[in-house]
């Protein structure tokens, strides 16, 4: 006998991923800015040296953004405008940041996600508040039975991660993440 569907939980539209150098992971921001409008929330998540700001150069890049994308840890937020007609990058890195949303209310975060993308890098349960709809990536390092052949020499296996894309919310109900993985 089959259980009947669930009807009542909506399928979360997601993508793993996984990226072999830091150049592959600038590579998928440029393709995952392709997905992005004014008005996206992205949480970073993953350990330190994962490549958050990694990832996050390629957004600037393919957001056609002013200004290198580097780390924003010691000025927590970083503002980028569009070159052209896109919107604006707000990179923030709320790891110095012990509070939730509270303490980053003097951002302004509120203010700018309308004509804006938004990432923050360590946003998880600090932020979700800014939006229902949200993009939450995930960056891990391959470790263990994840690891790629050690006998594999032309891998540095240092630079490999597996990357999980979730979109949370109805902006995202219907993502399409297939052109993530070319």
């Amino acid at each position: 006998m089959n259980a009947p569907h669930d009807t009542t939980t909506p399928a979360v539209p997601s993508a793993q991923l996984t990226v072999k150098s830091a150049d592959d992971m600038r590579e998928l921001g440029r393709r995952l800015s392709g997905l992005l409008r004014p008005g996206d929330l992205v949480l970073l998540s993953g350990e330190l040296g994962a490549g958050k700001t990694t990832l996050t150069r390629g957004l600037g890049a393919g957001l056609n953004v002013r200004g290198a994308v580097t780390s924003p840890t010691f000025v927590i937020a970083r503002v980028h405008p569009p070159l052209g007609d896109g919107p604006a990058l707000v990179h923030v890195d709320a790891y110095r940041l012990s509070g939730g949303l509270d303490e980053m209310e003097d951002l302004d975060l509120d203010v700018s996600l309308p004509e804006s993308v938004i990432v923050v890098e360590w946003g998880d349960g600090k932020v979700e508040d800014l939006s229902e709809d949200r993009l939450r990536v995930v960056i891990e390092r391959a470790v263990g039975a994840d690891a790629p052949d050690p006998d594999d020499a032309a891998e540095d296996h240092d630079d490999v991660r597996t990357v999980t894309v979730t979109g949370i919310g109805d902006r995202w109900a219907d993502a399409d993440f297939s052109a993530l993985g070319r």
